[in-house]
This record gives structure tokens, C-alpha cells and sequence, in this order.
């Protein structure tokens, strides 16, 4: 059995070498333990530093494509580098490596095909009062998107056997860590979670510069990915409600005209057209959408096995490097 750490970085000089020194080389249940990173365009020292420490693989992004992108060239590339199982993480220390041991556990046991870190956000010290309730918030839509019981959904320390990796495909720009729930949860792979522990904060969010972009980022990727996978669901309720609101201004025109004063109340008949031909076409887009993503389901199904056969083919990883530094320029450094 072959474990790959993976860790997205992004201008990680300061924080890379505590994060891989916490992580472990070996472990219980595999032969290997390897780590690997996802330069995502830094431009700074982060490869330098990585391959100091020792850090076995390289993937190098010509440019910042963000963290999603950088989270799917990484498990791709583990993926061709013969990783039975693949553990992700943050390049700036906020999870406890040697709670990997913990991580791992119940894909070992043949519980699970993937498995997500609870932090327990609740205790998390340095998190503000309105962030817990916005994570709790956010965990609980994911799961009802989802069907799944994780409870710390944007949890970015998590594990993937071979299987489920194959499978993910992330299409989103800003985060993978909805997105592959949800993909999870629709196409019946085993979830599971375990607790893991963090540490004190390194440096504040690159993801969120503020509250309020954190909370306007996460609704909008939370509402796009529900309306990806859920598109009846989204666009119906949509269309219900707007109809209901249709319905209550043509009873306030008809009782206004059985009264006689209709004349007065027309605008209440234009109002009601208006939200009903909303309703409509909200409708109708629940049901394109619905046929959409029965596309998006066969073009997944497509990639799962063009990915199969490339991996059967022995295809290299795109962006590799070696990370590892030769014994005798460690020495000479």
C-alpha cells in the first residue's frame, strides 16, 4: 500500500517547513509514505523549500489557478504516481499532522472510501462566534445537498482511497471541498468522518479576505453546486413560490372586482402575469437543468474512464517535477 500527502501551496515559505515537519514518513499499514506538493504559481521560495525538507513530488503551476485547480492536478498526479490512498492538506499548519494516522483509519478498515476531518469548529479557539454559526450553517446545506452526515464540510484535511479518487472531478474556481462532497454523496461513495485536531493560526485566510466575502463567496459556491446537482429541486421551489405569489395578487384583483373597484386594482393583474411568467420560465430551467445534469453525470462517467485508461497507459503527470534534493547538495547547502 502507497500513501501520498499532498499539499496545495501558494507562496508557502514560511509556513511549509512546520506543516511537513508534523507529517509523517511512515505509517501503519502502508509500505510507502510519500508527499507531494501543488505549486500553484508561488513567487517565492516554496519549491526550494519543500525540496529541502524532503518532499518527494512536485507539481508546478505556470501560474495561480487557485486552490481548486491546484487540489485536482495534485490528485491527479498522485493518482499516476501509484497512490493507493491519497491524504490532503493545508500548507499552512492548521491541521495536526500525525492526526493522518487518524484519518486513514477507517479506509484501512474497508469503512469508507473517503473520510473528512472534523475539526470540531466549536472549539477552535481563534474562529469569531458568527464564523462557527456561518460553518455550521453551511455544513448542515452541504449535507442536505449531499445526503451525507459529514459535520465539518469545509474541512480541507481529508482522505481519498483509489476509488473515490479516481472518480472526483472538480469544476469549481474558488473551492474544492463542497463540491466533492456533494459528488460524493451523489455518486454513493462511502463517507465517513474522524475528529482531528488544529493548531494555532499561522496568518489570516488567503481564501476570504473579510467576513462578509467569506460569507458572500460561500453562499454563492454553495448555491451553484445545490443548483448543479439539484436543479429541479432549486428552480421549482423557485418557481413555486413565485407562483404562490402570482396566485395571491390575481385573489386580491378578483376580490377587488367582485367588489367593483377591479378598475383600480389592474396593476394587480399585470403584477400576477409578470410573476407567473416567472414561474414558468423558472420551471422550465429546473427542467433544463435537470437534463443538463443528467449530461454532467455521463461527461463524469467519461472522464472517470478516460482517467482509468491513462492510468493504465502509465501517463506521466502534467506539470511534474522530482522533489527530492540529492544527499550531497543537502550537505553543500
Amino acid at each position: 500500500m502507497k500513501l501520498i500527502i499532498q499539499i496545495p501551496c501558494w507562496n508557502e515559505e514560511q509556513t511549509l517547513p512546520a506543516t511537513l515537519a508534523d507529517l509523517p514518513r511512515e505509517l501503519d499499514g502502508f509500505e510507502v509514505v510519500e508527499w507531494l506538493i501543488i505549486d500553484d504559481g508561488s513567487t517565492d521560495q516554496t519549491v526550494e523549500v519543500a525540496r529541502r525538507a524532503g518532499v518527494h513530488h512536485i507539481v508546478r503551476l505556470t501560474n495561480n489557478k487557485g486552490l481548486a485547480a491546484g487540489f485536482q492536478a495534485g490528485l491527479d498526479a498522485c493518482l499516476k504516481l501509484g497512490a493507493d490512498v491519497i491524504v490532503n492538506t493545508d500548507a499552512d499548519n492548521q491541521y495536526y499532522g500525525p492526526d493522518v494516522a487518524r484519518l486513514v483509519v477507517p479506509i484501512l478498515e474497508g469503512r469508507a472510501d473517503m473520510v473528512v476531518g472534523d475539526r470540531e469548529v466549536n472549539k477552535i479557539a481563534h474562529f469569531s462566534p458568527l464564523k462557527k454559526a456561518l460553518q455550521r450553517l453551511g455544513s448542515w446545506v452541504v449535507r442536505q445537498a449531499s445526503s451525507t452526515s459529514l459535520p465539518d464540510t469545509t474541512s480541507g484535511f481529508r482522505a481519498y482511497n483509489r476509488e473515490a479518487a479516481i472518480q472526483m472531478l472538480v469544476v469549481s474556481k474558488f473551492t474544492y471541498t463542497l463540491e466533492t462532497i456533494i459528488q460524493a454523496g451523489k455518486m454513493l461513495v462511502a463517507t465517513d468522518h474522524v475528529p482531528v485536531r488544529t493548531n494555532a493560526a499561522t496568518r489570516e485566510s488567503r481564501l476570504f479576505p473579510s467576513m462578509s466575502a467569506y460569507v458572500r463567496r460561500n453562499t454563492i459556491s454553495i448555491f451553484r453546486i445545490y443548483a448543479q446537482y439539484e436543479p429541479l429541486k432549486v428552480f421549482w421551489t423557485l418557481s413555486a413560490v413565485i407562483g404562490v405569489g402570482a396566485l395571491a395578487v390575481w385573489i386580491r384583483f378578483a376580490v377587488a372586482y367582485v367588489e367593483g373597484s377591479g378598475k383600480g386594482h389592474v396593476q394587480s393583474l399585470i403584477l400576477g402575469a409578470v410573476l407567473f411568467i416567472a414561474a414558468v420560465v423558472l420551471w422550465a430551467l429546473g427542467v433544463i437543468g435537470d437534463l443538463l445534469a443528467a449530461q454532467r453525470v455521463m461527461t463524469q462517467k467519461t472522464f472517470e474512464r478516460v482517467r482509468r485508461i491513462e492510468l493504465q497507459l502509465g501517463v506521466e503527470p502534467s506539470h511534474y517535477e522530482p522533489g527530492q534534493v540529492p544527499e550531497r547538495e543537502k550537505v553543500e547547502a
